[in-house]
């Protein structure tokens, strides 16, 4: 006998109240049709009758007609001071122990397969009510119902539909619409033939890395610097090498003086907000970074995921911008601010290199040309800058308000700048705290900070805290909740 079943009752059941039919009755058939197929299998323990009342938001005695009438009919066993379990009668006993049998595949594989473990993923599910992360948005700010519409105006299109799904043509439409999207906020002049729009930003590291990497090449990082593509580099070969990062970026000079000329195979930074710190490199760096490049004769890759949640009026140049893209490949995002069903990557580079990285595409997975569509519409119909005023908005008034409980609860134990871009907070603590057992505390109180925001060495003790998910009364309980842990682990 297993323990209740976890599925949600109201998943499987649906009441229609203007049905003349009992509701006990509309419960019955639509268990027996989850026991059919399988959503409730033999031996499943259900909850208890008061527990499935709330769910349904029906009467106990409504539940208990619906229970007495599957037993009759023996959909389900009531074992006296032990539960009731799921009995599907249509099975025999013999079928039913087979079934069992093979249901699952055995735990451990009984053969040999590769284990990658720099693949390993630091991330956790929260199971928590309140919980920080790395710097994320609020995807409830922009209301998803309004994007479907876009989505389904195309569908609609049922002629343009079918043209679009077998024509590589598909595409040029969105990749004309941003080009001039791209071109109109972030200054570029750009045509679309040398854009490569990527679904995720795992296939963008992976297509480059196939492109780029030779195992034993070195890549060069910005200190402590992202999982993802580390971990992508990594993977295809790279001896992956650190630079130090201070309060204009990455050190520039550390390179000149760590590394020869054609040593390095590329760079890989973002500029505008360096991950973890929020910090931005400086003008002076960028252009000794440029020529550095050229006379050490490596590339840069500019990772400027981050410039949609810029608040800076005059943003400064990118390194692409400054280069032309003769030495630097962009990788950019467009719509983070929107449900990630809506978001799509891109990357900007010579076009011969985004030819060969099409054929990637194949292997890694191809855009929906649909979605495509859709997000072009997004930008041609105008909706696309209604969507980021609202969302920097939003943004630049949760910014302040974090800014605001950092200070107020925590007052000189910590020391913070408040970034220019990006969705997360560097929080640096004046005096030794042990994070690990932060975490467990905040835990306990019902917050969790996931691992991926924790630094800790000899030299920093430091948070990564994003603030933009949290409306202001989950900010403030959650900053409060940390606030009070963090008293009682250094008392």
């Amino acid at each position: 006998m297993s323990s209740p079943v976890k599925i949600s009752f109201e998943s499987f059941v649906k009441i229609d109240r203007r049905k003349k039919e009992a509701i006990y009755m509309q419960i019955v058939y639509q268990f027996i049709n989850a026991v059919k197929s399988k959503l409730l299998e033999d031996d499943d323990q259900l909850p208890g009758s008061r527990k499935i009342a709330e769910e349904l938001q029906v009467h106990r005695k409504t539940i208990i007609a619906a229970l007495e009438e599957l037993q009759e009919q023996g959909w389900v066993k009531t074992l006296p001071n032990v539960g009731t379990f799921v009995k599907n009668p249509e099975i025999s006993p013999d079928q039913a122990s087979k079934m069992k049998v093979f249901q699952h595949p055995p735990e451990e594989a009984p053969f040999y397969f590769r284990k990658e473990f720099i693949l390993d993923s630091p991330l956790e599910e929260s199971l928590t009510t309140l919980y920080f992360t790395e710097g994320t948005p609020d995807y409830r700010v922009i209301n998803t119902e309004e994007l479907v519409r876009f989505y389904s105006a195309v569908l609609r299109r049922k002629k343009q539909a079918s043209t679009l799904l077998h024509t590589s043509d598909g595409q040029l439409f969105f990749r004309d619409q941003l080009s001039y999207y791209l071109n109109l906020t972030r200054g570029f002049h750009l045509s679309r033939n040398f854009l490569l729009p990527v679904t995720g930003l795992e296939q963008v590291h992976s297509i480059l890395s196939r492109l780029l990497i030779n195992s034993g090449n070195v890549v060069l990082v910005e200190e402590f610097s992202y999982f993802l593509p580390n971990m992508i580099f990594n993977q295809a070969g790279a001896q992956m090498k650190t630079v130090p990062v201070d309060a204009h970026g990455m050190d520039i000079d550390y390179i000149k003086t760590h590394f020869k000329p054609s040593e390095i195979r590329f760079v890989y930074l973002n500029t505008k907000c360096q991950y973890p710190t929020t910090v931005s490199l400086s003008e002076k760096r960028k252009t000794q970074l440029l020529e550095l490049a050229e006379a050490y004769n490596f590339i840069v890759i500019e990772n400027d995921t981050d410039f949609e949640f810029s608040l800076v009026k005059n943003k400064k140049e990118s390194l692409f911008s400054k280069n032309g893209g003769n030495r630097v490949i962009y990788i950019g995002t467009f719509g983070r601010f929107l449900n990630p069903g809506f978001q799509m990557n891109f990357l900007i580079a010579p076009k011969n290199l985004l030819q060969e990285a099409t054929k990637y595409l194949n292997i890694f997975g191809k855009p929906d040309v649909m979605m495509e569509k859709a997000l072009g519409e997004l930008i041609h119909q105008g909706d696309i800058h209604r969507y980021q005023r609202k969302s920097k908005k939003v943004i630049t008034e949760r910014k302040e308000l974090f800014a605001h409980l950092l200070q107020t609860y925590f007052k000189d134990q910590i020391e913070f700048t408040i970034p220019d871009s990006g969705l997360a907070f560097w929080i640096r603590f004046q005096g030794f705290v042990s994070l690990n057992r932060l975490q467990d505390k905040t835990k306990e109180k019902g917050v969790l900070i996931p691992s991926v925001c924790l630094y800790q060495n000899r030299k920093i003790i430091a948070l990564r805290l994003g603030f933009a998910h949290l409306n202001p009364q989950e900010m403030e309980a959650a900053v409060k909740l940390l606030a009070e842990s963090y008293t009682e682990v250094i008392d």
